[in-house]
């Protein structure tokens, strides 16, 4: 029994194509349509597949590029050590202006603010590096925004600074303000650390 199949006109509509579909299924059978699918499905995934194998050989080729490629050597001029001792020496804050940093770091505070309780100072002398260092620890209240801020807007403005540690605390979970212990190191140069340079 041989069932031929037509194609539709030009003009056939979607139901006249179902209803011819639908025939040509009952006409040749599940077996025939499976293999019909099976061979569609194949057909398309080939299609999909040798572009995109096409794009990995090209993206294999340009890592071999790169692998075999040696690294570009910048060179640089030598900087020497004495060059950088005095670098580090000019960046210091001074000794003798210790107190107008902590007035700095107050101000800096009130700015931000935040209420500063009664910190803790503690002034040496560091004998490798030559180096006075006087520790300040904070202890402050405000909002955890405002903590931060503090804490950069200090940073930025002593570049001989450095925060050691920075610690919070809150009562509660609705409670909105925090409270907040701060530890930073002033790195500044005296006699002892001029005679270095």
């Amino acid at each position: 029994m041989s069932a031929d199949i037509k194609l539709a006109p030009s003009g056939a509509g979607l139901p006249e194509l179902l209803l011819r579909a639908r025939l040509a299924f009952a006409a040749r059978g599940p077996l025939w349509c499976a293999a019909l699918l099976l061979c569609v499905l194949g057909g398309a995934s080939l299609a999909w597949l040798l572009p995109q194998r096409a794009l990995m050989a090209q993206r294999q080729a340009v890592a071999l590029g790169l692998i075999r490629t040696p690294p570009r050597v910048l060179a640089s001029a030598p900087v020497l050590a004495n060059q950088n001792l005095t670098r580090f020496y000019a960046t210091l804050g001074e000794q003798r202006y210790a107190e107008e940093q902590v007035k700095t770091l107050f101000a800096l505070a009130a700015k931000t603010g935040l209420t500063l309780s009664q910190g803790e100072y503690k002034s040496a002398f560091d004998q490798g590096a030559r180096v006075y260092t006087y520790q300040i620890t904070l202890p402050v209240k405000g909002s955890y925004h405002a903590v931060w801020r503090f804490a950069m807007l200090a940073l930025g403005a002593m570049p001989f600074a450095s925060l050691d540690e920075i610690s919070f605390k809150r009562e509660s979970i609705g409670e909105a303000g925090v409270e907040a212990r701060l530890r930073l190191t002033l790195y500044l140069g005296g006699r002892a650390a001029g005679a270095a340079s």
